[in-house]
């Protein structure tokens, strides 16, 4: 049975794209995800939340041509958030690590300017 607009379906990410993300449907139809219909939350990079072969819950909203849709993750679910697609992946662990080097740089950064800081000073008492 073809899919029609306002309806709320299962699929299967067939393909990433810079864009958004080509979800294949029931009965070989397909449709696109916008990158701004993944989250409520802005997305850079449409490969954080999701990948080839997740299984997705889309809403259709528009119909294109004959088997091809204007789809939505993000107002598929009730409360709007994306079903299945809450977070980004890795976001933690990318945190985690951006974290770590930020301190890091942090610690070298207060280094040098303590270093430098010396430095004038001494500077100041000989001169």
């Amino acid at each position: 049975m073809p899919a029609n607009p306002g309806e709320i379906v299962d699929g299967k990410v067939i393909k990433l794209l810079k864009y958004g993300a080509i979800v294949e449907l029931e009965e070989g139809e397909s449709g696109l995800v916008h990158i701004s219909e993944i989250a409520n939350e802005y997305v850079r990079d449409v490969a954080e939340y999701l990948r080839e072969g997740d299984q997705v819950t889309v809403k259709v909203l528009a119909s294109k041509e004959p088997g091809r849709f204007e789809l939505s993750i993000k107002q598929a679910s009730p409360g709007g958030v994306g079903a299945g697609v809450a977070a980004p992946r890795a976001r933690r662990s990318v945190n985690e690590s951006f974290e770590r080097r930020l301190d890091s740089f942090m610690k070298k950064s207060n280094q040098l300017q303590n270093e430098r800081r010396r430095g004038r000073e001494s500077r100041r008492r000989r001169g």
